[in-house]
């Protein structure tokens, strides 16, 4: 049974589940606020001037769900519970228990919470494939993962669960351990191979691609990867005889050819989100509901993973009712398991709230992390005309103790090798493997921070072995509109980064960076410069991105805006109203975020969109209410593009279905069919701005008359919809009362009607007011897709300015200056703070995070902010950095999802540069003074 299915049923037997966002004291503030806070929110250009939760920030409110206790939380007792766990810190010896007599008889937990207690009570961990086998080590056994809880002691009153949990930290006698044993880490997670031989040219035919073909997966014997065999007996075979075919001519080639070979590094890293993981939870015995409020970015995800786990135990469940906050995570709150250890504390809280929360200590020991990886890279370049001809790429992830999104990672790490370059045959290998180091998962950069710079770096010293300018090298490589990806895929709208790389190459930065270099060594003796140059492309989506959105106007022309998406940081909330605004002239008078409760939407889902067969989605799909999914976490960086897609399908419609055919009808009153009639007025006329709707020379109307004309002929006043994307939009048609056959790109659609509408159209509004529109036919994207890897891209490119003391080793970084194209920017200062936030993260990748992955590492409880070193403003360049954004080719481009992609050029560029000011190349990342000295030596 999927989960899915498990849910339906669930339902049936009475379990219901209520998803919404924030308490009620908060909503005031960060729900039901019109996205007008002030007077002053939006400039005379439309744009705001701050923040939608701006004000709710700045003043205090609660807005995280850090910040709750159940005092703060609407029907809910004013008794708080709290609750820690004692971890593991070995992970080769037998654990046989846990001695609290360290916490004397006065700070004994109140419940004492054990493996085998969960095992009694039918308490056991979903999706064990995915989370791991169990929450809690069991007596006897060697744990999973440095890190892993073995026991959850619960507290009635703060002050004693305070004293108790600093009484035990850091002690080494409170977990008992037995004998010594080999690790019990689980079986590696995952290989795949993309393997692609182009045609004659970059348009022609591929002889072999993934999307052509197929993906290669490997199997293992023990930790070995065991490849499908060359052959031709099928799709994977075949591969393997083009993968071999690469190979050996790589292996033949000539004087005439450049073969670059080399292994690159990249660390283990903690996101350091401000808000620690969190949850507070209250298991009503009396009426079996389940209440949670959590830190995630996948509020539908721990609302179904939570039925699931307490309907398979004994604890009666009948409801559940997830509350969400605005949250940071870069990754690190989608699929984490944390939340399901709160449930579990809470089924043992006496009926009591319960609060379970990381310090930083605890974060670093169980957080999810940014995966490791060994990168073996093989370059084949013509050396004449500097082109490639090949590449192979062969990395290995370590994904720690629990499965979580490992393959995922490694796989897109994979996709992602090529860059920003067009390759005629590539080889690109990808394995997840498991280990006893801290589960690690889909943290900002989701595996192409580690490839992409590898390559970058790469490519930056193959040119200086060729004797050509690098910029020069990527111009004769890069890719462009039309050419195919290393999984055959065209991507959607146009490649430009040729016009990065032009403008690059005439910054002063670069085009002077050789006269600076003597000029500032002279002047600074003891310091070496250099300049260096980073350029890459990332995906943004996971092929499978879902969202639902509402948008209606009463007769006054108040907007109402409902959508799925909630606040963890980019201001998707601030965004999404902008949108609106662009479209109908007017932002939401009223908007609600992080809405999952859509009673006018009944879609059924498998949730199966990856491994659906075409054959099997063919048939599920003749049921009108079917989708392969119904919502997506916020993740992917997917608000922009992916959820604003849906918003603004929502408003095209209403112009559509109600904006155009109202204002015809007040432009056609009078005689001899009013002003209208002399014109020739289009749909393409109309233009909506400052609340005013125009098209073709007519009279100027109010939207607020449009909106009670709309009323008073009956027309379409609100529209719901459902969108689909894998790597393409859905459409799908439908047969809508009054408007005949129409065709959307979305895949549902539910409609309301204006106040004198007919009574049988009233009549079909059935569902919470809503007419759901059963669907004529739907055009989903073909399953094959889901090889593309990837079809939308956006790129950005960072020139980096250091200074390196050859005396410490330390690296100052003087300037940077990156160029981004992003389609159309919705909001501008938001991309901005997206730039700046994503290269200091990358500033801090490159030259300071670092996590030892083992014993040393942040398992062992011992890591803080004193240990593992952020960047600060004084390492950023916070007062010299600068930035352009290309210009969109029209007001039509869409916008691009930027927030991983803007943290990964700068990476390479520092390498690079450092290379440029030391002569040295560095293959592992972080490039730490202690081996820059020990290069230089």
């Amino acid at each position: 049974m999927n989960r899915r299915n498990f849910l339906r049923s669930g339902v049936a037997a009475g379990i219901a589940i209520n998803v919404s966002f924030l308490s009620r004291p908060a909503q005031a503030r960060l729900v039901e606020t019109a996205p007008r806070p002030g007077p002053d929110w939006l400039d005379t250009t439309g744009q705001p001037r701050y923040r939608l939760d701006a004000i709710a920030k700045v003043t205090g409110e609660k807005t995280f769900s850090r910040d709750y206790r159940a005092q703060n939380l609407e029907g809910w007792p004013r008794e708080q519970s709290h609750a820690f766990m004692i971890h593991a810190t070995k992970a080769d010896r037998r654990f046989e228990g846990i001695d609290l007599a360290v916490l004397g008889d006065d700070l004994q937990p109140d419940r004492l919470v054990l493996h085998e207690d969960l095992v009694d009570d039918g308490i056991a961990v979903p999706s064990p494939d995915f989370f791991g086998d169990v929450f809690l080590v069991p007596k006897g056994q060697t744990p999973r993962l440095l890190g892993q809880p073995v026991a959850i002691l619960i507290y009635h009153d703060f002050a004693r669960f305070d004293a108790a949990k600093r009484t035990v930290r850091f002690n080494d006698s409170v977990v008992l351990y037995g004998d010594q044993t080999p690790y019990n880490s689980p079986a590696p997670y995952g290989a795949a191979r993309y393997v692609r031989v182009g045609g004659d040219t970059p348009m022609a035919e591929d002889r072999y691609a993934p999307l052509k073909d197929a993906v290669i997966y490997g199997s293992f014997s023990g930790e070995t990867v065991k490849w499908p065999a060359v052959g031709d007996k099928d799709a994977s075979a075949r591969g393997m005889a083009a993968a071999a075919g690469i190979e050996r001519r790589i292996e033949g080639a000539g004087e005439d050819a450049l073969v670059l070979k080399r292994s690159y590094f990249s660390q283990s890293i903690d996101a350091s989100a401000m808000e620690a993981d969190n949850g507070n939870v209250w298991y009503d015995r009396q009426s079996g509901a389940l209440h949670l409020m959590v830190a995630t970015q996948s509020p539908y995800e721990v609302a179904e993973v939570s039925a699931e786990l307490v309907s398979k135990s004994k604890f009666p469940l009948n409801a559940i009712d997830l509350k969400i906050g605005y949250t940071v995570g870069y990754g690190t709150k989608d699929h984490a398991i944390f939340p399901f250890f709160a449930v579990v504390a809470a089924l043992y809280g006496d009926g009591r709230p319960v609060r379970l929360a990381n310090n930083r200590y605890e974060q670093f020991q169980m957080g999810l992390k940014r995966h490791a990886f060994w990168m073996d890279n093989t370059l084949l370049i013509d050396r004449e005309t500097g082109a490639f001809q090949a590449m192979t790429g062969h990395s290995r992830c370590d994904g720690g103790g629990r499965a979580n999104f490992s393959s995922s990672v490694a796989f897109v790490g994979a996709t992602a090798a090529q860059s920003i370059y067009y390759l005629p045959s590539s080889d690109f290998s990808a394995v997840a493997f498991s280990s006893r180091a801290v589960e690690a998962g889909s943290t900002r950069g989701y595996g192409t921070l580690q490839t992409m710079s590898a390559t970058e770096m790469m490519v930056d010293e193959a040119a200086e072995l060729l004797g050509m300018d690098a910029i020069d090298l990527r111009l004769a490589n890069v890719f462009k509109s039309g050419m195919k990806n290393t999984q055959g895929a065209v991507p959607g709208g146009a490649m430009r980064n040729e016009e990065i790389l032009l403008k690059a190459k005439a910054h002063p930065l670069w085009a002077e960076r050789h006269e600076r270099k003597k000029a500032y060594e002279a002047q600074n003796p003891g310091r070496k410069y250099g300049v260096g140059y980073g350029h890459v492309q990332k995906d943004y989506g996971t092929g499978a991105e879902a969202a639902v959105v509402s948008l209606e106007f009463d007769p006054r022309g108040r907007i109402a805006l409902r959508h799925v998406a909630h606040e963890m940081g980019p201001g998707v909330t601030t965004s999404q109203a902008i949108m609106v605004g662009d479209i109908l002239g007017r932002v939401p008078d009223e908007t609600e975020f992080g809405v999952t409760r859509w009673p006018q939407m009944p879609l059924e889902t498998t949730d199966e969109p990856y491994t659906l067969s075409q054959e099997e989605e063919d048939r599920r799909k003749q049921n009108p209410r079917w989708t392969p999914r119904f919502t997506s976490p916020m993740s992917a960086t997917n608000s922009v593009y992916y959820l604003g897609h849906a918003t603004r399908e929502a408003a095209r419609a209403l112009l559509d279905f109600a904006i155009w055919p109202a204002a015809r009808a007040l432009w056609s009153r009078g005689a001899g069919g009013g002003a209208l009639a002399p014109y020739n007025v289009r749909r393409e006329d109309l233009r909506l701005a400052d609340d005013m709707v125009n098209a073709g020379g007519m009279p100027p109307l109010t939207f607020e008359q449009v909106a009670a004309e709309a009323h008073d002929m009956g027309l379409i006043t609100g529209v719901t919809v459902h969108t689909f994307n894998r790597w393409q939009w859905t459409e799908a048609e439908f047969d809508i009362p009054g408007y005949g056959h129409v065709r959307r790109t979305v895949d549902a659609l539910a409609v309301k009607y204006g106040r004198n509408a007919p009574e049988a159209q009233k009549a079909l509004m059935s569902n919470a007011g809503w007419h759901f529109v059963e669907r004529a036919a739907v055009y989903y994207p073909p399953t094959q897709r889901n090889n593309a890897g990837v079809t939308y891209y956006a790129p950005v490119a960072t020139l980096a300015e250091v200074a390196v003391d050859m005396a410490s080793g330390k690296v100052e970084l003087l300037t940077h200056h990156s160029i981004m194209e992003c389609g159309r920017q919705v909001v501008p200062p938001l991309v901005s703070g997206q730039l700046q936030g994503g290269l200091a993260m990358g500033i801090g990748h490159a030259l300071k995070e670092y996590l030892p992955l083992y014993e040393d590492g942040p398992g062992n409880g011992t890591w803080n902010w004193n240990r593992y070193q952020l960047p600060r403003s004084k390492d950023v360049a916070v007062w010299t950095q600068t930035s352009e954004i290309l210009e969109p080719l029209s007001e039509t481009d869409a916008p691009k999802g930027i927030a991983e992609v803007v943290m990964i050029a700068v990476v390479p560029a520092l390498a690079n540069a450092i290379a440029h000011a030391t002569g040295k190349r560095f293959y592992e990342l972080p490039i730490t003074p202690e081996k820059i000295l020990e290069a230089l030596s």
